[in-house]
């Protein structure tokens, strides 16, 4: 959840789509299929990362249409910054929340991601069965290296970003660090746990005693007429008596709530609980689901896709799919009026300050053990170095840089 510029890259260029997503040029108040076309144009073309993609919608919807007002579009910056998830599919579901409501939401973050959840599916239905092939397995021993060094370059920015002169934060991030390095787990108690101790440094909340006469409110149970938890419980009851999807559902449920920072930095999550924990995957496998998510369009997240099949066929990809977004789009419809509000809350400052000091540890951690499983020889270890090099010293899009280091896996291997 990048703090920068949305409307521009980092060498200072305005972001822009070439081509509208519905070819439209008007500047008037769209239908709402108008606008569902145009995520899904984004979600099948919309590479880059985050900030470029949020990039384009400013230019697109704000700036070029008129669909959304600035100060509402920037409000659901602001919210996708705070939220747990990934920057853009939370924006845009922050618009289709204005448009249309819940149902609006849940609408335009469908068109958003189905492009790139039906790419890595089909990628991943390939990938399960020639797996074993030479030629497959040599692709990966050029993309594994070129991945580690992607996430370096992602979890060094992200500290940087978010750490600031706050020593405190550094400290936190690099306890993180040093439990995720040393020990090859993360465990996600300590995201929530750095956010809540940033609010008891800066930010105590004081304890009133309540009135006599109080009415529970009804924004945790209902929201405009859908009710929320009972909903949840019903589809918590049916996940329980699946087993192995079961497992996978709740793991993406509880993984979901806790992607603090940026896409990445649900790579130390995702891998201590499909290698370590639950021993779904291998670790060479697990690279590879990362390589997918940063191929392809769409956020990052969308590894969930790739592992849930491999997992548990074509019902595994969906329900992970499902059960990652689920927490991400209750953070966006949920407390959205309130966070407009109210975001300038300073307990919700201190927690996120926290919990995204610790997602930046946690991230620089599972470089080092992720490391250790890619690079295994010197032509890896160059193959690193190179992509490091050539994305520290220019910004090529990062499929390129997947793409390019695949085929020079093929050559070497």
């Amino acid at each position: 959840m990048e703090s920068e510029d949305p409307t521009r890259d980092q060498a200072g260029n305005s972001n822009e789509i070439p081509m509208s997503a519905d070819g439209a040029d008007s500047a008037h108040e769209p239908g709402f299929a108008a606008v569902l076309r145009y995520f899904l144009r984004l979600g099948t073309l919309g590479f880059g990362g985050p900030i470029a993609v949020v990039g384009y919608m400013q230019r697109d919807l704000v700036e070029k249409r008129g669909w959304i007002a600035k100060q509402d579009f920037l409000d659901g910056v602001a919210l996708g910054q705070t939220m747990p998830g990934p920057l853009a599919a939370q924006v845009a579901m922050w618009v289709g929340y204005l448009k249309r409501g819940t149902l609006g939401a849940a609408a335009t973050a469908l068109a958003f991601i189905a492009p790139s959840f039906l790419m890595v599916t089909g990628v991943a239905a390939v990938y399960a069965h020639y797996a074993g092939l030479s030629a497959v397995q040599s692709l990966f021993y050029g993309i594994a290296p070129a991945v580690m060094a992607i996430i370096a370059i992602a979890a060094y920015k992200l500290v940087k970003l978010t750490d600031g002169k706050d020593w405190r934060a550094w400290a936190i991030s690099a306890v993180v660090f040093v439990v995720t390095a040393v020990t090859g787990k993360e465990p996600i108690y300590l995201i929530v746990g750095a956010g809540v101790l940033m609010v008891l440094l800066d930010a105590r909340p004081r304890i009133r005693l309540p009135r006599r006469k109080t009415s529970l409110p009804d924004t945790g149970t209902t929201l405009r007429g859908i009710t929320v938890w009972p909903l949840a419980a019903t589809s918590l009851g049916t996940l329980t008596s699946g087993g192995t999807l079961a497992s996978l559902g709740l793991f993406f449920l509880k993984t979901g709530a806790l992607v603090f920072g940026s896409g990445l930095a649900i790579v130390p999550l995702l891998r201590d609980g499909v290698v370590v924990q639950h021993h779904w995957l291998t670790e060479a496998q697990f690279l590879d689901a990362v390589a997918m998510g940063l191929i392809t369009p769409g956020p990052v997240v969308i590894t969930a896709a790739f592992i849930g099949y491999l997992v548990g066929g074509p019902v595994g990809a969906l329900i992970a799919t499902l059960a990652i977004f689920i927490p991400i789009y209750l953070g966006v419809v949920v407390p959205g009026r309130w966070f407009v509000r109210h975001r300038d809350n300073r307990q919700v400052k201190a927690f996120v300050t926290g919990a995204t000091a610790a997602a930046g540890g946690a991230l620089c951690g599972a470089v080092v053990v992720l490391t250790r499983q890619a690079v295994i020889d010197v032509p890896t270890a160059a193959i690193a170095l190179a992509t490091l090099a050539l994305l520290w010293r220019f910004k090529i899009p990062e499929p390129y840089v997947v793409v390019a280091a695949g085929a020079l896996g093929l050559l070497l291997a």
